[in-house]
């Protein structure tokens, strides 16, 4: 038979070698917050143990009160740090009704019914685990298999403790009056000791995902604008053949050198930001913007005819001409020029749809910029709205 003690001693050992890899793994990454939540809630349970074994040797009625609350809090914790995580916003939801079964788990073991309390914490804890394998199993959008495993080992550990708790039911044990040892209690043990040292590993796993992942995005990512870069564009696009309803605009900021050389590089880099925020405006599902360099642009469209293309471009062309740049040189208000490449029915690359685009897009300068041009209508400019003053 196992002894009780000895798997209490191995998960507060366990737990606390696993803190310590969290908070070293925090002081090397300090923006990855919840592996310091995740730190912060093994602790408390490492506490928890700690006061539950020293309960198991001489009960006191105070003590099962903070070890229970201690239990109930340290899985709240690491339901925050799934939350944090996973960008699930609310923590009240999580806060205020295990807050609530804390105290009501105070009240009943004050008043004597230590059995009650034990049953109260244990669904309070069944309940969190079971609400981090489901906001893992249905939020998650990165590695599917790390997080099957996550979402498997809390509903085994959620089990467990439910376990616990059905043992009390069933035997009527209302009023304990010392720890309860029963084979419940020394399976929810070992199971704890694994899922939790399973848990520590995995996440381990994520931080190391969600490093990659924001590093990733930082690469693909312009700076200034905010928009996917030429990276980004090839990540997204490099390798997808463009059918006849997906299209690509290339734009171009007219004049941006003068536009810098008169008004300085700051202004230069806000009339940027004023275009990518134009572009956003009509960004939506199938319609991706990104910025190639210096004053170029790109949009790329799927699901969109000709003249949806043309007229959404357009669209974005007359919207930035109204925007205005405040300068010690007074009002500034710039123009843009566009051109735009067609995919084919036989599937063209990325490269030749944005060789018709920037075909088309000289073709807009030639005609005296401000317009937005179709390789497959060359020759026929429609300039947008003019700007009241152009730099």
């Amino acid at each position: 038979m196992l002894d009780f003690s000895s798997l209490l001693l191995a998960a507060a050992l366990s737990g606390t070698c696993l803190a310590v890899t969290m908070f070293a793994i925090w002081l090397t990454a300090p923006r990855a917050r919840f592996v310091l939540t995740v730190a912060c809630g093994i602790l408390v349970l490492v506490a928890h143990v700690i006061l539950f074994w020293r309960y198991t040797k001489g009960p006191d009625p105070l003590l099962c009160q903070i070890a229970l609350a201690l239990l109930s809090l340290g899985f709240l914790i690491l339901c925050i740090s799934a939350m944090q995580y996973l960008g699930v916003p609310e923590h009240r939801r999580a806060i205020l009704p295990t807050l609530a079964a804390m105290a009501i788990c105070a009240a009943v073991t004050f008043l004597g019914l230590d059995g009650v309390g034990f049953i109260v914490t244990y669904a309070t804890v069944t309940v969190l685990l079971s609400t981090i394998g489901a906001m893992f199993w249905v939020n998650g959008s990165h590695d599917r298999r790390i997080l099957l495993v996550v979402s498997f080992l809390s509903g085994t550990c959620a089990v467990s403790f439910a376990l616990c708790g059905a043992v009390l039911m069933a035997k009527g044990q209302w009023t304990l009056g010392a720890a309860p040892d029963n084979w419940a209690e020394r399976l929810n043990s070992v199971v704890a000791v694994a899922c939790m040292t399973g848990l520590g590993a995995l996440t381990l796993s994520l931080h190391h995902l969600q490093a990659q992942i924001e590093l990733k995005a930082e690469t693909m990512t312009d700076p200034l604008t905010g928009l996917m870069n030429r990276r980004g564009l090839m990540s997204l696009h490099g390798e997808r053949p463009f059918g006849p309803f997906m299209a690509v605009v290339m734009f171009d900021l007219d004049h941006f050198k003068r536009t810098n050389d008169v008004y300085g590089h700051p202004v230069g880099d806000q009339v940027l930001c004023r275009f990518a925020a134009v572009i956003r405006k009509y960004a939506r599902t199938g319609v991706d913007a990104f910025r190639l360099g210096g004053e170029e642009f790109t949009v790329v469209m799927s699901r969109m005819t000709e003249e949806r293309a043309y007229d959404l471009a357009s669209k974005i062309g007359v919207a930035f001409g109204t925007e205005v740049v405040a300068t010690p040189h007074g009002p500034l208000r710039s123009t843009v020029s566009g051109g735009i490449g067609f995919g084919s029915a036989d599937g063209s690359s990325l490269d030749q749809v944005l060789a018709e685009a920037d075909t088309a897009l000289y073709a807009a300068k030639r005609a005296g910029r401000n317009c937005v041009i179709s390789h497959k209508r060359m020759g026929k400019a429609e300039p947008v709205k003019p700007a009241l003053r152009s730099a």
